[in-house]
C-alpha cells in the first residue's frame, strides 16, 4: 500500500510539472514576434524557452565539472520561464542610457519570476520550490551548480541562435554613431571591439560545462573569428 501511495505521489508531482511547463508555453505562444524553426514560424519566446530548456538538459548530461546531473524540477521550470512574456515590456518602454537599461533588465527578471512562481503556486508547488525558482530566475544562485548551468545555457542560446544576427546590428549602430568624416573601417573596428568585450564577459560568466559546449558550436566564419579574438 505504501508503494502505491508513493507511485501516486510521483504521478502527481510529474503532473504539476507538466502543468507549469504547459502554462509557460501557452503564455509564450502569444508572442506576436516569430522565428523560423525547421521551416516553421514559431512564436519567438516559445522557441527561446525551448532552446534554453534543451541547453539546460544537454549541459546536465555533460561530464565537465562534477559529472552528469539530473536537473531538478525547479531548474526545468526556471529555464522555461526565464523570459516568459518578455515582449510585453520592450526596451523602448524605458529611457535611453545604461542605467535605464539595467533597470529594465532587473524589472524583467522580477516580472518573469513572479509570473512563473504564480503558475507554480496554482499547480500546488510548496513555497520553498517557488522561492528556489525565483532565485534562479533572478540569478541569485550563480554559485550553485544549477544556477551556473542556467547561466551557461543563456550564454549558449545567445552564441548559437542570436550571435550571427546581433553582430551586424551592433555594426550598424556603431556606423550610425561614427562621424561622417570617419570611414566604415572605424565603425567596423568599434563594433568588433564591443563584440569582443561582450564575448569576454560572457566567457567569464560560464562554467566548465558551458565553455566546453561553446567551443563545440558550429559557428560561422565571422562569429568563430570573433570568439577566437575574444579568447586569445
Amino acid at each position: 500500500m505504501a508503494f502505491a501511495v508513493s507511485e501516486r505521489g510521483l504521478a502527481a508531482a510529474a503532473g504539476r510539472l507538466q502543468v507549469v511547463l504547459d502554462g509557460l508555453d501557452a503564455l509564450n505562444a502569444k508572442d506576436p514576434r516569430s522565428v523560423e524553426v525547421d521551416g516553421v514560424q514559431v512564436p519567438y519566446e516559445l522557441a527561446y524557452a525551448r532552446w534554453l530548456s534543451d541547453w539546460v538538459a544537454a549541459l546536465c548530461r555533460r561530464g565537465e565539472g562534477c559529472g552528469p546531473l539530473a536537473p531538478s524540477e525547479e531548474l526545468r521550470i526556471a529555464a522555461r520561464g526565464q523570459h516568459v512574456e518578455r515582449w510585453l515590456v520592450p526596451r523602448s518602454s524605458y529611457p535611453e542610457g545604461r542605467t535605464s537599461y539595467l533597470q529594465w533588465r532587473e524589472d524583467l527578471k522580477k516580472r518573469h519570476a513572479a509570473t512563473t512562481t504564480g503558475l507554480m503556486e496554482q499547480a500546488g508547488y510548496p513555497p520553498e520550490s517557488c522561492k528556489r525558482v525565483e532565485q534562479l530566475i533572478l540569478k541569485r544562485l550563480l554559485k550553485e551548480e544549477e544556477g551556473q548551468i542556467l547561466e551557461d545555457a543563456l550564454c549558449l542560446v545567445f552564441l548559437e541562435r542570436q550571435f550571427a544576427e546581433f553582430f551586424p546590428k551592433l555594426a550598424e549602430g556603431a556606423a550610425a554613431t561614427t562621424s561622417a568624416a570617419a570611414a566604415d573601417p572605424a565603425a567596423a573596428a568599434a563594433a568588433e571591439a564591443k563584440m569582443i568585450d561582450i564575448l569576454q564577459k560572457s566567457w567569464k560568466k560560464m562554467g566548465p560545462r558551458g565553455r566546453a559546449a561553446a567551443l563545440e558550436l558550429p559557428l560561422g566564419p565571422t562569429e568563430a573569428a570573433l570568439v577566437g579574438k575574444a579568447l586569445a
